[in-house]
């Protein structure tokens, strides 16, 4: 796999975490662990994408 297409990925992964966590933070009876898990894993994935890019 080319670090382009690495990249690419890891953006899909990105956007898809930012949707769930937006989806979560708007239902009232979603643990607020879960909401800092899929924050805390976006953040990785974003710092992983700068690394890369």
């Amino acid at each position: 796999m080319s670090v382009a297409s690495h990249v690419e990925e890891l953006r899909k992964k990105h956007n898809v975490l930012s949707e769930a966590v937006e989806k979560a933070q708007r239902s009232p009876g979603t643990d607020d662990l879960d909401i800092a898990t899929m924050k805390r894993e976006k953040l990785r994935l974003k710092e992983e994408i700068t690394r890369l890019s």
